[in-house]
C-alpha cells in the first residue's frame, strides 16, 4: 500500500484559509439520491450523497471544488444520470453535513477511507464495479490519491480543472507559497500522475484564470497512461465551464466512460 506523503506544511491556518472555502449548506437528498455519513475518525463524519441511474450503471466517486458541498450537485447529477452514470459526490471535512475540520492532510488521508465506503456501498447493494475517480478542481488531488492507490479497482480517472502543483495553485490563489519552503515544484500531483496507467480524462477550460490550463497540460503530460485524452473546452473559465462547455464537457466524460 503506497504511503501517505507528509503534507503538515500546508496545514497551517493561513494556508488552509486559502485552500478552503466551507460551507454548512446541506439541502434535502432528491427522491433518487442517498445520504451517507462515512466515519473517518472518531467522532467525526464526513457526508456523501449517491446519485443513482441504475444497479448496472457504471459509478463516478466525485470529489468537488473548495467553495462546493454535494447538495449543490442535485442540479449537476441528474445530467450524469441521463448519460447512465451513478455519481457519488463527497464532501470535506466542515463542509455540508459532516464534522470536524478540513485540512490538506486529512482531505488526502481520508480519500481512501471514502474510497472503500463506497466499494462496500456498491457491493452490499448489488450494483456494477464499474468505477471511476474524478475530481474537479481542489478534488483532484482526492481523486489523483485515489487513482494511485486504487488503480486495479478503478475503470479510469477523469480530472477536470485540476492543478498539477500545489505550489503553482496557491501562487494562483494568491498566497506568497515561496514562504512555504516546498522543495519539490512538483509536490504533489504530478509526481503521482507518472505512476498512474489507468485510462485518464483531463478537462480543463482554456480561460481559466484560477488554475491555468498549463496546468492541466501538465497533468496530461505526465500522466503514465498509454490511454489518456484532454479536452480544453473554448472560451470557458474555471466556474463556467460546465456552463460554456456543456455539450463537449459532457459527451468527452460519456465517451470515455462507456467508450
Amino acid at each position: 500500500m503506497t504511503e501517505q506523503a507528509d503534507y503538515s506544511i500546508l496545514d497551517q491556518p493561513m494556508v488552509l484559509s486559502f485552500i478552503f472555502y466551507p460551507r454548512r449548506d446541506f439541502t434535502t437528498a432528491p427522491a433518487n439520491a442517498s445520504d451517507y455519513l462515512i466515519p473517518v475518525e472518531r467522532d467525526v463524519s464526513v457526508s456523501c450523497r449517491f446519485y443513482v441511474h441504475s444497479q448496472r450503471a457504471p459509478s463516478i466517486i466525485y470529489f468537488h471544488g473548495n467553495g462546493e458541498v454535494v447538495s449543490d450537485y442535485n442540479y449537476i447529477a441528474p445530467i450524469y444520470n441521463q448519460l447512465g452514470i451513478n455519481l457519488f459526490v463527497a464532501d470535506y471535512r466542515g463542509y455540508g453535513a459532516s464534522r470536524g475540520r478540513p485540512t490538506f492532510s486529512n482531505m488526502i488521508s481520508d480519500a481512501p477511507v471514502m474510497f472503500k465506503a463506497f466499494v462496500d456501498i456498491l457491493n452490499e447493494n448489488h450494483y456494477s464495479n464499474d468505477i471511476f475517480a474524478m475530481g474537479r478542481s481542489l478534488g483532484s488531488a482526492s481523486a489523483i490519491e485515489i487513482a494511485q492507490r486504487y488503480q486495479k479497482q478503478l475503470k479510469g480517472l477523469i480530472i477536470e480543472s485540476g492543478f498539477a502543483s500545489v505550489i503553482n495553485l496557491l501562487l494562483h490563489l494568491g498566497f506568497p507559497a515561496e514562504s512555504l519552503g516546498i522543495a519539490d515544484a512538483e509536490f504533489p500531483n504530478l509526481v503521482k500522475m507518472r505512476t498512474i496507467t489507468i485510462p485518464t480524462l483531463i478537462i480543463h477550460g482554456e480561460y481559466d484564470s484560477l488554475i491555468p490550463s498549463t496546468e492541466g497540460k501538465a497533468l496530461f503530460d505526465n500522466a503514465a497512461s498509454s490511454n489518456k485524452n484532454l479536452v480544453i473546452i473554448p472560451n470557458a473559465e474555471h466556474n463556467d465551464i460546465m456552463l460554456v462547455g456543456m455539450e463537449r464537457y459532457f459527451e468527452a466524460i460519456k465517451q470515455f466512460v462507456f467508450g
